[in-house]
């Protein structure tokens, strides 16, 4: 996918590693068409049964490259990488039928931090930060912020991470909401990388139906909400994996699931 992104697939699990570390994983054009191919190439992988996101360096990714995007405004380019990068890449790990996790080890600002957002588990370092960047240069949001944020923490903290940008540390995310785990920065890459291969070895079409009614019950009614819940546990029943575990329970041995 280019050196800027790193991408590996082994035992079920595409790792996706932001590779700039001279730039703190800057979002440069080669970087976003690398991020957004990788992350399309493991969600129609059918060997891929959860992705790992994480950076090099000592950043996650501190979004936009604004080097870059200087010379684009002074040739008088528009705004165009969020239809072409921003919204394609927050879509495929947000939609992608199987888990993500975001092992950010560093600096998540701007897109950065709405890329780690949209996932559906994040794990940081302790020395981790998040900041939503957005207003401190003239802009609106992207990357998913707007949809993600609030469900994470709540409109008015949203609005308040929005107007007021600044750098949330590791621990005050945690009791925020923004991430599930924070670990020591030395043991990071081994917590996470053990955290995401446990869901490539799961069941993943269970996961992937659990991820669709999350996603289409926050704007669904409670009927609607169960009515797809319906149609996917359906699915879910009959699938290999449901009655493997099922007869291992029986037998009350461990289940080893296919993802299938």
């Amino acid at each position: 996918m280019g050196d800027s992104v790193l991408y590996e697939v082994g035992d079920g699990l595409a790792t996706v590693t932001l590779n700039r570390p001279e730039a703190m994983n800057a979002l440069d054009t080669g970087t976003k068409d690398a991020l957004r191919d990788s992350l399309r190439a493991a969600a129609a992988d059918e060997a891929v049964r959860a992705v790992l996101l994480t950076g090099r360096g000592k950043a996650f990714c501190v979004g936009q490259d604004l080097k870059e995007h200087v010379g684009i405004l002074e040739a008088g380019g528009g705004m165009t990488t969020v239809a072409e990068h921003y919204n394609p890449i927050a879509l495929a790990i947000a939609t992608m039928p199987k888990p993500v996790v975001a092992a950010v080890n560093g600096v998540a600002a701007g897109a950065g931090a709405g890329f780690a957002f949209a996932a559906d588990h994040r794990i940081a370092a302790d020395t981790a930060s998040f900041t939503t960047a957005f207003a401190g240069v003239a802009l609106s949001t992207d990357s998913g912020m707007s949809w993600t944020l609030q469900r994470l923490v709540g409109y008015g903290r949203a609005a308040e991470l929005l107007y007021f940008p600044r750098a949330v540390p590791a621990d005050e995310a945690l009791a925020l909401g923004l991430v599930h785990r924070v670990v020591p920065a030395g043991e990071l890459a081994g917590e996470a990388l053990a955290l995401a291969r446990r869901l490539a070895e799961g069941p993943t079409l269970a996961y992937a139906a659990m991820k669709e009614a999350l996603a289409y019950a926050s704007t669904a009614t409670l009927p609607e909400a169960l009515e797809r819940e319906d149609r996917l546990q359906k699915a879910a029943g009959a699938s290999a994996d449901h009655r493997a575990a099922v007869s291992a329970f029986v037998r009350k041995e461990r289940p080893r699931f296919t993802g299938r």
